[in-house]
């Protein structure tokens, strides 16, 4: 991408500058929510942010306002350490969030020592904007990513004599920031004309972030492995996805549960849904590779884990980059799920993995029996589905995807007010 290497180009130079000039400061410890505040034995730790960050907070690539409160400047220390539950801890936390989503995505797709850099959808050679947070928007039970605001919003409402804040569960953070990471990657994506498909590899990117994020950080990693003694399909906090929030709506299992047997033609046009059959996928794969790469007797499982989740984050979101820019379909990321898998000089397990799961799930057909090993020739063929031509709905989908400039309301009205004024323009010239 054009626009990438040019960012990389400068990016490069301002290292080299910064590198033979001024040494790099360090940057802050900050308080944060490590997993979703009803996750009582995660909690809230103080947690390491490896790069510079200016009072607001802010850096290069974002920043935070809270109204009514003023921009947050660090301790003596440089920390940013706030009392939990103040607006304060909530920008610090909402912004530590968003951060290390970015600086994870960035190490998925770097090459060799050199970050990669994953602009925002409206960056250019010339413009370098930040993504703005408002932990605090308004009350709505929702939260959102705008490209035309160039913010991530988040809502509080009231709930049994309490208010929930959508700021301090870091899926909900981690699933908005990624709608905005793969807005910038692919922005034909978000379209509300693509198929039903396309909407769901959104929803499910954002719920897989949550998932990546967590894996990221060696405590939940580590916390992961108790909690389930080392099966992934046991009950655990890394399948569940905002358990707050989804209890405060009577949801035991969260919003969502990544950990699901949900197929294509259970679900029909439905994104929300639809983006559950992909995420199970991923999750199913992810638990597979773990398996077979476990040697507790040799390792510890966490660091396992760890280093799975990482791969498959990066083998996910390399597929995603070389994925069709527009109308992509669950089939397209899979095959070229695959094509990396192979690249890395993978064992032939990894394919069979992918293969199998997205072939259970009724996304794909394979031309050879399951218990055969994958064959680099096979291309998995796509099952066509009722759905697949049917238009989006996105009626239950989180705010990013029902917002106006998103789901093709706005676009609607530009082309009415379009159409009232070549009315007009008939008419006065007849």
């Amino acid at each position: 991408m054009v626009k990438v290497d040019i960012i990389d180009a400068v990016l490069d130079t301002a290292l080299e500058k910064r590198q033979t000039n001024v040494p790099a400061p360090a940057g802050p410890r900050v308080l944060m929510w490590k997993q979703d505040p009803s996750v009582a034995e995660i909690g809230i730790r103080k947690t390491f942010l490896p790069r510079p960050v200016s009072t607001g907070p802010c850096d290069a690539r974002i920043k935070v306002t809270v109204a009514g409160v003023l921009p947050i400047v660090a301790n003596a220390m440089g920390d940013f350490i706030e009392a939990p539950l103040s607006a304060e801890f909530d920008a610090v936390h909402a912004f530590a969030v968003v951060r290390a989503t970015l600086t994870m995505y960035q190490r998925a797709l770097a090459g060799g020592d050199v970050p990669a850099a994953v602009p925002w959808q409206w960056n250019t050679p010339r413009n370098a904007d930040p993504i703005e947070i408002f932990p605090r928007h308004s009350n709505m039970q929702n939260a959102f990513y705008s490209r035309t605001g160039r913010l991530l919003a988040f809502g509080f409402f009231p709930r049994r004599g309490a208010t929930i804040f959508t700021c301090r569960s870091l899926d909900i953070v981690a699933h908005e920031a990624g709608h905005a990471v793969l807005d910038g990657m692919k922005p034909n994506w978000l379209l509300a004309g693509n198929p039903p498909q396309t909407g769901a590899l959104h929803e499910s990117f954002g719920d897989l972030t949550a998932i990546f994020l967590t894996l990221s950080q060696l405590d939940q990693v580590e916390a992961v492995i108790a909690q389930t003694k080392a099966n992934l399909h046991n009950k655990t906090f890394l399948a569940d996805l905002a358990e707050e929030f989804g209890l405060a709506l009577g949801l035991p299992m969260g919003l969502r549960n990544a950990d699901n047997d949900l197929t294509v033609s259970q679900v029909g046009n439905e994104v929300h849904a639809l983006s559950q059959v992909f995420t199970g996928a991923i999750y199913d794969i992810l638990a597979d590779i773990f398996e077979f790469e476990r040697q507790p007797l040799v390792r510890d499982d966490a660091v396992t884990l760890h280093a799975v989740g990482e791969y498959v984050r990066s083998l996910l979101v390399r597929a995603i980059h070389a994925a069709p820019a527009s109308a992509a379909t669950f089939a397209d990321v899979a095959n070229q799920m695959l094509l990396v898998a192979s690249a890395d000089g993978k064992p032939a397990a990894y394919r069979n993995f992918i293969r199998n799961r997205f072939v259970l799930r009724e996304v794909v057909a394979s031309p050879a029996p399951l218990t055969d090993d994958h064959r680099l020739t096979d291309t998995l063929i796509p099952i066509p589905h009722v759905a697949d031509t049917m238009p989006q709905n996105r009626e239950t989908c989180c705010g990013t995807m029902t917002l106006p400039e998103h789901n093709g309301v706005d676009d609607a009205i530009r082309w009415e007010q379009q159409e009232f004024l070549n009315r007009l323009g008939k008419e006065c010239a007849g």
